[in-house]
């Protein structure tokens, strides 16, 4: 990876209308981002000299001004459970990390948008790094783009990454037009090709980006809820402070109203014990979103070192999800994958060059919890 500043386009992310610019100002015809577009991303191919449907002088003149480039592979593990994670190195020494999760009957690749994240749930232990920046919709697509070669290299089939989550490092609605452009790519048919259903953006509720999302793309929308009432989400998700459970519920219906009758929004909602696990609290769950067509996601939480939670019990799970389906929700109890690599959900956390300083906020409150237990001893 040129780690330098580079004068040349990157050509990985723009999307088909922003590649048809591209040749129209040099000249070129529209289809030949087309061309372009199925050797990038179908077939992997960076070097322009392979691309043999371009003309000669075409060729010379995209290696003069143009680039396809994508981050670095700084490690890849494999959990047990088959779960694989990749940790890519950017620009300015920061890195983030994208996972694939094999499933009998899909495999989904859970992408980052950030380098950190730009807001601060208590529960995440990406948000205790902090932020640096946007990543670029190259480097958002990139992280598809390499694993589908990866996986091809490994002799798993390209064909299993058959569902992409922007579920990664990071807020995508507050990355919005990278977030699109790179999610334009999944869909294009001559990139990725990808129904739209089976591309879902994860957001921890930015309301008007939500209501700007539906104007601009169709795909579907998983929100992180956490919690029925806007007490405890002001704890654990702070944005609940600016956009209440209200404003965010009400955005959910603006966003699949008019959609297809079976378009339906996904609840994330982590399983902490002793804090949003409670008979009580999943009966409230139930009656707030019990008419809005939804599921909800159960998630066992996630464990990570400084962390105050612990994961509910599996019988405080099963609990509370006996209750969301009476009430008539479909809930599912998500079977934590990757754990043993901290690739889990809430888990992530690549290499991330602090501009917040959020990261040393957290670490001198862990030094006073130790200075004040040993005290006490």
């Amino acid at each position: 990876m040129n780690t330098g500043a580079s004068a040349k386009i990157n050509l990985l992310g723009l999307t088909r209308q922003q590649l048809e610019a591209f040749f129209a100002e040099r000249g070129e015809k529209s289809f030949r981002a087309s061309q372009l577009m199925k050797w990038i991303h179908q077939q992997g191919v960076t070097d322009f000299d392979a691309m043999t449907n371009l003309s000669v002088a075409l060729r010379q003149r995209l290696n003069q001004e143009a680039e396809i480039r994508a981050p670095e592979l700084v490690t890849e593990q494999c959990s047990a459970d088959g779960t694989r994670k990749w940790v890519l190195r950017l620009e300015g020494d920061n890195a983030i990390e994208t996972v694939f999760i094999p499933e009998s009957d899909r495999g989904t690749l859970c992408v980052s948008s950030q380098v950190g994240c730009a807001l601060d749930c208590t529960f995440c232990s990406t948000a205790r790094q902090g932020f640096n920046r946007n990543l670029t919709s190259a480097e958002i697509i990139a992280q598809l783009w390499f694993a589908r070669r990866a996986l091809n290299d490994s002799a798993e089939s390209a064909d299993k990454i058959t569902n992409v989550v922007m579920m990664g490092m990071g807020e995508p609605l507050l990355n919005f037009n990278n977030s699109v452009a790179a999610m334009e790519l999944m869909l294009e048919d001559f990139a990725y090709g990808l129904s739209k259903r089976k591309v879902t953006l994860s957001t921890s509720g930015v309301v008007p980006a939500i209501d700007r999302l539906k104007q601009v793309i169709d795909v579907s929308l998983a929100v992180s809820l956490h919690a029925p009432n806007d007490e405890l989400r002001d704890q654990l998700v702070p944005l609940n402070r600016k956009y209440p459970i209200k404003e965010l519920l009400a955005a959910c219906r603006r966003y699949i109203d008019g959609k297809n009758h079976k378009h339906t929004i996904t609840f994330e909602y982590v399983m902490l014990d002793g804090v949003n696990d409670s008979v009580e609290q999943a009966y409230q769950l139930a009656k707030l979103i019990r008419n809005l067509p939804s599921k909800v996601n159960l998630i066992p939480f996630n464990p990570f070192p400084g962390t105050g939670y612990k994961r509910s019990s599996q019988i405080i799970i099963d609990r509370f999800r006996d209750i969301l389906q009476q009430n008539g929700l479909t809930t599912i109890t998500r079977r934590p994958r990757g754990d043993d690599i901290d690739a889990a959900c809430g888990q992530l956390v690549g290499k991330v060059q602090d501009r917040s300083r959020r990261a040393q906020h957290f670490m001198r409150l862990e030094q006073s919890a130790i200075i004040e237990r040993e005290a006490s001893i």
